[in-house]
C-alpha cells in the first residue's frame, strides 16, 4: 500500500488553513471554494486544531449560533490526531475507523505538510485494484488461458 507521502504528493502542495480567531463563516467559505470538508487551524507554523463541516453544522448552525460571529477556537478539535508522511495508508484507514474521523493532518518534525482524507484512501484502494486487475490479465494472457 502507498504511504501518506505518496498520497499528498498527488494533491496540491498548498496547505489550506485558518487561525483560531477566524470565523466559522470564513472556514465554510474556504471549504466551499476549495471543495474540501475540513480546515486545519495553524498558528505560528504549528497545528493547533482542525474544524470540519460537521463541526460547523452540529456545533454552530444547529444550535442557531451566528457563523460570522463564532470563532473557530470555540468549535475546533484541539491537538488533533496526526500522521507522519512515512505511515502507510492502511494504518491511516485503521486510525480513521477506530477513532471515527475522516481527516488526518500530515505533520513531519512539527511542520504541517498536508491532509489525508478517507476519500484519498478510497482513491488509492481503487487504483490498487485496477493495478491488480491489469497484472492478472497480463498473467492470464501470458499463459495462453482464454
Amino acid at each position: 500500500m502507498a504511504t501518506v507521502k505518496n498520497c499528498i504528493d498527488q494533491k496540491s502542495a498548498k496547505v489550506i488553513s485558518l487561525t483560531s480567531t477566524d470565523s466559522v463563516f470564513d472556514a465554510l467559505e474556504l471549504m466551499k471554494s476549495n471543495k474540501i470538508r475540513s480546515i486545519m487551524i495553524i498558528e505560528g507554523g504549528a497545528l493547533k486544531g482542525i474544524v470540519t463541516q460537521g463541526d460547523c453544522a452540529i456545533k454552530v448552525l444547529l444550535p442557531g449560533w451566528n457563523a460570522k460571529q463564532t470563532l473557530l477556537e470555540t468549535i475546533m478539535t484541539k491537538d488533533p490526531v496526526t500522521v507522519p508522511p512515512t505511515d502507510e495508508l492502511d494504518k491511516c484507514m485503521n486510525t480513521m475507523a477506530s477513532r471515527n474521523i475522516r481527516h488526518l493532518p500530515v505533520v513531519s518534525n512539527g511542520k504541517v505538510m498536508g491532509m489525508v482524507s478517507v476519500g484519498d484512501i478510497v482513491k488509492d484502494i481503487i487504483r490498487q485494484q485496477g493495478d491488480q486487475i491489469k497484472q492478472l490479465e497480463t498473467y492470464i494472457k501470458g499463459h495462453g488461458v482464454a
